[in-house]
């Protein structure tokens, strides 16, 4: 079992051998120790020390470390450009989403994009499940680089702010401080090296205001001015994938009416700014509604129901996205939870890219290794915790599997350190491994790598490693 550093010094004796510095430069001593025990230590410690430094240090040195063994985060913007000029086409990018067990998920799925030749995949991670999953971006992105190093990964990291949502009832209530909170989201992302973010301000969409302009202004016009601090706050080199959204997951379909609205809005607020790149809008893609919800339709026995899905938006709106907007197209959200033998057909409607988080937390909960007495904890601690987000109609398992993504953080330890993981871990894999083949994504790293350069960044070295160097010196 990885063990956790308590002090900075304790973490450096952990590592001895196997990193070290040389005239104030980081280096790898034993790269196979790292990948074997070094990095899970480093991923441990960073996760779950008591002591912030030693947190911070953890947190540097995996990146420094990704940094030097080739696993660097990266925008998918270069790529997602290529397929708006129609110079390739023909598969949907599966963004997943690692809510819980995040190094050894990360792990599983750099092992299977090895095996499988994928380079079109992302990591991400929603705003909202930082909360409930104890995830701030930096820490996200220390266990997925982590997991990387482990891997033995080689390539692109595609690191992503998922939904950057603007909360409707807080923006009516107070738009300044609202719209703080998701600049700040966008800073702190950046500065934990994601290069990819979704900005969903569609929460302000107002079907009730005459005319589809009307109706799409606060959402373009949140989204410019959020596109402007992203490209005001990137890295020499990097140009960050921004996403937008026209349609909340969830309620009506979205229409071209709707979609041609918010892009020439946007394009005409990105004017103002000069931040709207080369296709004038500054966004990638446009995620839309279909006609699924965010971890499916709850049937009263806690089973998922199956939802009707239009792929023909993906189609028309896709169609529209790159041919009139030069972005890469539409985006699938809310789709983790959907039947097997409809994946496919999203590569075929040319959808961009699929978001899937609900289904991965399933596997793990569901499957026959996860102990049963964890189940029970779990689900006392949704009735303990959680009860006033119960619906007057939802029956005891409905409420249950809408509420336990929320025991995720305060049992992050017992799923990290959960003794039948591996078993778990290899069905996890399976699904990654069925969602690139369906979504038409194996052997795409030669195709990423052709348009998608890494930018070598490195962070400043944590005040009290430099301490620690200069006592044991």
């Amino acid at each position: 079992m990885p063990e956790v550093a308590t002090s900075v010094p304790d973490l450096i004796s952990r590592l001895s051998g196997i990193v070290d510095w040389h005239e104030g430069r980081f280096v790898i001593d034993d790269v196979a120790r790292l990948r074997a025990d070094g990095v899970r230590d480093l991923a441990w410690t960073a996760a779950f020390s008591d002591d912030p430094a030693t947190v911070e240090v953890a947190q540097w040195i995996v990146w420094e470390a990704a940094q030097e063994l080739g696993a660097r985060s990266a925008s998918i913007h270069e790529l997602y450009m290529a397929r708006a000029r129609g110079e390739v086409s023909g598969f949907t990018v599966p963004a997943i989403n690692i809510r819980a067990q995040t190094f050894d998920m990360a792990r599983v799925a750099f092992e299977v994009a090895t095996t499988e030749d994928v380079g079109a995949m992302i990591l991400e991670l929603a705003r909202s499940e930082q909360t409930y999953t104890y995830q701030r971006p930096i820490d996200y992105s220390t266990a997925v680089l982590a997991g990387a190093i482990a891997a033995h990964w080689q390539g692109l990291v595609f690191l992503q702010g998922d939904h950057y949502q603007f909360n409707a009832k807080k923006y009516a209530a107070d738009p300044e401080s609202m719209t703080e909170e998701i600049r700040r989201a966008c800073r702190l992302a950046i500065d934990a090296g994601y290069r990819n973010i979704d900005i969903d301000a569609s929460t302000l969409v107002d079907l009730a205001l005459d005319g589809e302009d009307a109706q799409q202004r606060a959402n373009y016009e949140r989204t410019a001015e959020l596109a402007t601090l992203i490209r005001s706050l990137q890295p020499d080199g990097v140009t960050i994938s921004i996403g937008g959204e026209i349609g909340e997951v969830g309620k009506e379909n979205s229409t071209e009416g709707e979609l041609r609205a918010y892009l020439d809005g946007l394009r005409r607020e990105l004017a103002k700014t000069g931040a709207g790149g080369e296709n004038g809008v500054a966004i990638s893609k446009v995620s839309v509604q279909t006609g699924t919800s965010h971890g499916g339709v709850v049937m009263p026995d806690g089973s998922v129901g199956q939802a009707a899905v239009d792929f023909d938006v993906h189609r028309r709106l896709g169609e529209v996205a790159r041919k009139e907007y030069g972005t890469a197209g539409t985006v699938q959200h809310g789709a983790s939870t959907l039947p097997d033998e409809l994946f496919h057909r999203f590569r075929e409607v040319e959808t961009v890219e699929i978001h899937l988080a609900t289904g991965f937390q399933n596997l793990l909960y569901e499957h026959p290794a996860f102990p049963r007495s964890l189940h029970q904890q779990i689900e006392q601690w949704c009735f303990a915790n959680a009860l006033d987000e119960r619906k007057a109609d939802q029956t005891e398992q409905q409420f249950v599997y809408t509420t336990r993504k929320k025991a995720i953080g305060p049992f992050k330890r017992q799923l990290w350190d959960l003794e039948t993981k591996d078993e778990i871990l290899v069905a996890q894999a399976n699904k990654i491994r069925f969602l690139c083949h369906e979504l038409g994504v194996e052997g795409s790293r030669a195709m990423v790598d052709k348009y998608v350069t890494p930018v070598e960044w490195h962070r400043p070295m944590p005040s009290a490693l430099s301490e620690a160097l200069l006592a044991r010196a």
